[in-house]
Order: structure tokens, then sequence, then C-alpha cells
């Protein structure tokens, strides 16, 4: 079976898990996440202080929509995403407000998104979509035209550069996610970059419980005993044993993770790009992209049945993602997002991950242009 995704990891994980384990003894957060942080920090060219590991993606982007909004104000954000983004929002107690996408590029419709604007809107979180941060100068002057925040989920991103400046090295807040199948991952985790130390100050707090300042002590292998909190937090921080892991996938990403994702998405795009039945999104020309996921449109109806077939031939598959305004917790009749729902209906993930050969993406991609009658 050809793995739709999977989590690649050596012998250096698991040596760097052993030394937490049995050497260093303290498996909770500590000096291994600082040293991850920092190691962050100089890959993205930034401040230390502006990098806050967490315990997931979502943590990341909970935290960072709890440090800009309250109860009852809105986050514009687009439908077309995992079901974390509209979580994290709804958890903080802010309402998302779903957005359409372009047909292109499937990020955020930023006309569409200012036409939701209202008196309650407090951010946008625009998404990367496959590893794609499209537009952002539009989407800064539409944040700043309305005094808005900016929350980047950039959960697909890590590793890739707009107009030659790392996504993370510029920009408001912007939250990473490290698990299993990400760019590189740390077994589970995430990081909020921001260079705003107010919200610096928050998140690091809100990580450990909202145990103010305990940041340090953690750091230094001490614990607060006697202690003060004024907002509410949660079990946020990142372990030991996963900034273990991230310290070595981080060394492995420009020089194994980077090219092979590129390598094999760019031979998928050669493979397909000239069948009339498949649309492959169209990628902002000013970015360096690291391809986290290898989605392509089927636009001749038949998404479900080229799924059926590519798993009957050893191929696993994914549909990433089910719009959100379609769940019943965000359901809402009034909204009707024609784009989204249409891409919904044809959007197929291909197989994407280190551990691919050539010769799977050849077979994949031969498999599809059979099934739709193309022939080179």
């Amino acid at each position: 079976m050809i793995r739709l995704s999977k989590s690649v990891v050596g012998t250096e994980e698991v040596e760097a898990i052993t030394k937490v384990l049995l050497q260093d003894g303290y498996l909770g957060m500590g000096k291994e996440v600082d040293l991850f942080e920092e190691e962050i920090a100089n890959y993205l060219g930034v401040k230390r202080s502006s990098v806050v590991c967490v315990s997931s993606g979502t943590a990341a982007l909970h935290l960072a929509v709890q440090a800009v909004a309250r109860q009852g104000d809105e986050v514009l954000v687009p439908s077309f995403t995992f079901i974390s983004s509209f979580q994290a929002i709804s958890a903080s107690g802010a309402t998302p407000v779903a957005c359409n996408i372009y047909k292109d590029s499937l990020t955020i419709d930023i006309e569409h998104a200012e036409s939701r604007i209202t008196n309650r809107t407090k951010a946008i979180m625009p998404v990367h979509y496959a590893s794609n941060p499209v537009n952002l100068e539009k989407i800064y002057r539409l944040a700043a035209k309305y005094k808005l925040r900016v929350i980047e989920d950039a959960a697909h991103c890590f590793g890739c550069s707009y107009q030659s400046s790392k996504i993370g090295s510029f920009g408001d807040i912007i939250c990473f996610s490290f698990d299993g199948i990400k760019n590189i991952t740390s077994g589970e985790g995430g990081a909020i970059i921001t260079s705003d130390e107010k919200i610096q100050s928050l998140v690091k707090d809100a990580r450990l419980l909202g145990i103010m300042s305990d940041t340090e002590k953690r750091f230094s292998g001490k614990r607060s005993w006697d202690f003060e909190v004024v907002d509410q937090g949660y079990r946020y921080h990142m372990s030991n044993i996963f900034a273990a892991i991230g310290r070595e996938q981080l060394k492995k990403l420009d020089t194994v993770f980077a090219p092979t994702r590129i390598k094999l998405a760019t031979i998928y795009k050669e493979l397909l790009c000239k069948n009339s039945s498949i649309a492959i999104p169209v990628t902002e020309k000013k970015a360096y992209i690291v391809p986290h996921i290898f989605p392509i449109r089927i636009l001749n109806g038949k998404r479900d049945e080229i799924k059926q077939y590519l798993e009957a031939n050893g191929v696993q598959t994914g549909i990433h993602y089910k719009p959100n305004h379609l769940l019943s917790l965000y359901s809402d009749k009034k909204t009707k997002l024609d784009v989204t729902e249409e891409i919904y209906k044809e959007i197929l993930t291909l197989p994407l991950h280190p551990d691919l050969k050539e010769e799977d993406i050849y077979y994949v991609s031969e498999l599809i242009n059979r099934y739709l009658g193309y022939t080179d």
C-alpha cells in the first residue's frame, strides 16, 4: 500500500528520545523545549522571545485567538480548512465567520472576507492551504484598513518562504504545527511566532495553566509554587520528549525533507498537468513552497470513483477538507459558499511524504491518467 502520509523518523530521533528518558530524567517542559525554541528562532531569523512552543498546532491557534479576541468577537476564516481552525476560534469564545475561497489557489477569498466584516470582527485567520501562502500583502492591507489582527494558520507551511523571507520571520501572529505528518514533526506539537511582546507573555503563561512567569523556571529545571494566575490557561506546554524529536527533525528539513517533497510534487505536476480532467491548485509565484500535501481537483464528477479505484490498486488518498460550515456545530443555513462547496466535491489528496519513491509517483499518476482516459 502506498501511504497517503507518514511520519519519517530515524535513529537520530530515537537516540534523542533515549537521552531524555534515561539521562536527563525530566520528561516535561524543560531545557529541550528551551533549545528547540531557540533553534526555531535561529532558523527563522527572529528574536528568541518570539517563539513559543506548545502541545499542538491547534493549541497554538487557540492561544493566539484567545490573546486577541474575547467572548462574542468574530474571526474571519476560510471554511475550507481542517476543523482545528474553527475549534480554536470557538474554544476562545469567539465566533468563526466562514469565508469563501478562490477557485484557483483554494485560499481565502479576500473580497468575500471583507464583505463579512462587522463591528465585532477582531481578526482574520488566513490558512496557507497546501503550504501555499497567497496574497499576504492584500491580507495585511485589509487587516490594517479595519484594524484587525492577523493569525496565520501556517500548519502546512513550516520551511516555506514568501518573497525570500521565511514564513514566521515576518507578520503578526503565525501558528505552526509539528504533528506526526507535517514538514517536520515533534511527535505532537506546535509553535506560535510573534514579535508582539504582550502576546508573547500571554501565550507563554497560558500554555502553563495561566501561571505567570512559569516558563523561565521550567527552563531552569524549577517549578513555581507560590504563583499568581490572572487569565485562563491550559495544559498546552510542549514536553522535552517532543522537543527532542523536533530538534532532530529541524536539522533534516532543508537537506532531506524539503528537497524530497519538492521533487516528488514536481513530478506529479509534470505527469498530471496536461490532463484536462484535472486542475492543480495555483501556487503563489512569490513563494518558495515545501508541500505538505498534494491536492488535485477532479473536474468531471468522478472524484469518488477515482478514489475507490486508487484504493483498490493499493494507493491511499485523502480529502482535505470537508468545509466547516457543513458541520453541525458550525452550520449556518444563511451562509452559502458556492465555490467552497464545489471544490469539496472535486478535491482529492494524493500520497506525499519523504519516504515515497519516484516510481510511486509515476505509478499513482499513471493510474489516474489511465482511469480518466488520458494518454500523453
